[in-house]
């Protein structure tokens, strides 16, 4: 094992998460993301308050980074390094110290890190999410429910990854707490699957 690349692509790895488009959306048009809405520099945070092309660039920003960063460990360094990757994404995209340490809940760049390492577990864990959101009508209850499932999955799919995977699991739940009380409190915002001309009548 070469150490310094072992290391180098974690560090590259955390400064990927870094980078928030979000952010970066909203300081083009005067806005500051994380005092708007829910304060949250994620996808759902970005098309309420910017709106769908801003949401759309964030989702895919966010989970290509998450991507890349699983990909550069395993192409530059070894397996190990690349599932390192994964959770160094993660942690940067928490905790970025390109911004204060103030970052988003993690769920895209999660999903781009799982799928650089096990693409099918990738898309067992979004059809968790997308069932749990159809569901609930909540984003949220959808993020919470994958979170509390995908050490499992990984046990089941990918073995070596589930430590890193249970570690990512407990922090996207750590920063969805606020989220879990309001649905405890009945207090969580729902989605609205019908058009605004339904809605109307």
């Amino acid at each position: 094992m070469d150490t310094f690349w072992f290391v180098a692509v974690i560090v590259i790895a955390y400064f990927l998460g870094n980078i928030s488009p979000s952010t970066l959306l909203g300081r083009a048009r005067g806005v500051d993301i994380k005092k708007e809405g829910s304060g949250n520099a994620g996808t759902t945070n970005a098309l309420r308050v910017l709106g769908k092309k801003a949401a759309l660039i964030t989702l895919v920003i966010d989970i290509g980074k998450g991507f890349l960063a699983v990909e550069l460990g395993f192409v530059l360094s070894t397996p190990l390094a690349g599932m390192c990757c994964a959770l160094s994404a993660f942690l940067g995209h928490i905790w970025p110290v390109l911004f204060r340490f103030k970052g988003g809940k993690g769920v895209a760049v999660a999903f781009g890190a799982i799928l650089g390492v096990n693409w099918q577990m990738a898309l067992i864990m979004l059809g968790i999410v997308a069932l749990t959101v159809l569901i609930s009508r909540m984003v949220s209850v959808g993020s919470i429910v994958a979170g509390v499932s995908f050490p499992f999955i990984c046990y089941g799919m990918e073995r070596d990854f589930f430590w890193f995977g249970l570690i990512m699991a407990i922090l996207l739940l750590y920063a969805h707490r606020s989220n879990i009380k309001r649905v405890f409190r009945g207090e969580e915002n729902k989605l609205s699957f019908k058009s605004r001309k339904a809605e109307d009548k």
